[in-house]
């Protein structure tokens, strides 16, 4: 009897590291078994997987881990995290949907808003007013000051005209000189205030004030103080900036469809969500010097000033429409290299990644030709933070759960 207890002792004493082992064995195995299920990617680049921590080989940032088993395509998102990622969404309606061409174009100042202020009279510029350029100034705003002698000569002409006048009222030939006399100074720009002056002092005053014609900004300035100017000499140029001309770049084979009177949208760059309508005033007949281009034109308001000559423009012409489409906001298709896709809201605060195909598109909005029904809802704002969600959490990109 004692000998079987011993036995079975020394057997069982036997065995024991064997098991230890197998034990060890299997921890060691579920062990590496659980650190394979634990993968890392790239939130840029979710094709990039390893199942290790590290940088992307792409952009060098830090991979993140995601669960590689989770086969859900949706995503849900707790009301606090909607808001916080402004998510918004438009229901999909089906309506007319016209399509555009774009020209590449730039805003130009109107010259029959520029005026070139020039001297009337020939003389010295005592002073000017207006000293740098980029100044606003207001009609009838003093702008130089000038001495002339030429002009002292025709006052006193003038003096002499209108005491023969008076002298011999019964003559109409004196009154013929006094009349001209008058017109001559009034042509110079003297104005009938200083006229009632020189008749007043009896004495001639070389010196005159010339105010702004128009009101603008002063583009340009041509002269200095102290300097002689000869009659019609410029001295600055001031351009008004309410209304802005729009000179748009078509090639050739363009411009059979383009014609003056046509009615024609206008973007500015930084200002896309307030297009502007304009209609074609001219189309160059002669292909501009150096570019195999012509030029169209056009005229839009510029209410407070607020775009300035330079700036750059899109001219949109209308190059055919559809009735009756699927369409939603651009805003809420994103594309990548394997096609375009949407999220859809299935339920509150639940989106699904969504594969379509898209028709012709415009400013605002993108033709749906399959993918979506009348009255799903689309997110619009907010698409691309749940694209990056959905690398995050799935370590997929969400384009790739197409059907």
């Amino acid at each position: 009897m004692e000998r079987k207890r011993f036995i079975k002792a020394i057997a069982f004493a036997s065995l024991m590291p064997a098991l230890l082992l197998a034990a060890c064995g299997e921890g060691a195995t579920e062990q590496k078994a659980a650190a394979a299920a634990q993968s890392y990617t790239c939130p840029m680049h979710p094709q990039v997987v390893q199942d290790k921590p590290g940088t992307c080989p792409v952009c060098g940032m830090d991979l993140v881990p995601f669960d590689k088993n989770n086969k859900d395509a949706s995503l849900t998102l707790g009301e606090s995290q909607v808001t916080l990622a402004n998510i918004t969404t438009a229901t999909v309606t089906a309506g007319a949907l016209h399509n555009y061409r774009q020209l590449n174009g730039r805003l130009v100042t109107d010259p029959e808003q520029t005026a070139v202020i020039a001297s009337r009279v020939p003389g010295r510029i005592e002073v000017l007013y207006v000293k740098e350029t980029g100044v606003t100034v207001k009609k009838g705003q003093p702008l130089y000051r000038i001495y002339s002698e030429q002009l002292a000569t025709l006052q006193q002409e003038y003096l002499l005209a209108v005491a023969q006048a008076k002298q011999f009222p019964a003559d109409a030939r004196f009154q013929q000189i006094e009349k001209a006399a008058r017109q001559k100074l009034l042509l110079y720009g003297q104005p009938e205030a200083g006229l009632q002056q020189l008749l007043q002092a009896q004495q001639p005053d070389p010196f005159i004030t010339y105010p702004a014609p128009v009101s603008g900004v002063v583009a340009e300035l041509q002269a200095v103080e102290g300097q002689y100017v000869a009659e019609g000499g410029n001295i600055m140029r001031v351009e008004g900036y309410d209304r802005l001309w729009v000179e748009a770049d078509v090639y050739p084979g363009e411009a059979a469809g383009i014609q003056a009177g046509q009615a024609v949208k206008v973007v500015v760059a930084g200002w896309e969500q307030e297009p502007q309508a304009m209609t074609v005033q001219f189309l160059n007949p002669a292909l501009q010097s150096g570019a195999q281009v012509l030029q169209l034109r056009g005229t839009v308001p510029n209410p407070a000033q607020r775009w300035r000559p330079g700036m750059q423009a899109a001219v949109l012409l209308p190059s055919g429409s559809k009735d009756a489409v699927l369409k939603v906001p651009a805003d809420a298709v994103i594309r990548d290299g394997r096609g375009a896709h949407v999220w859809i809201e299935t339920a509150k605060g639940k989106y699904v990644p969504r594969p379509v195909k898209t028709g012709i598109e415009t400013f605002d909005d993108v033709e749906i030709t399959d993918g979506i029904r009348d009255g799903e809802k689309v997110v619009v704002t907010g698409a691309y933070l749940l694209y990056s969600e959905y690398v995050l959490k799935k370590g997929a990109d969400p384009a790739a759960h197409r059907h």
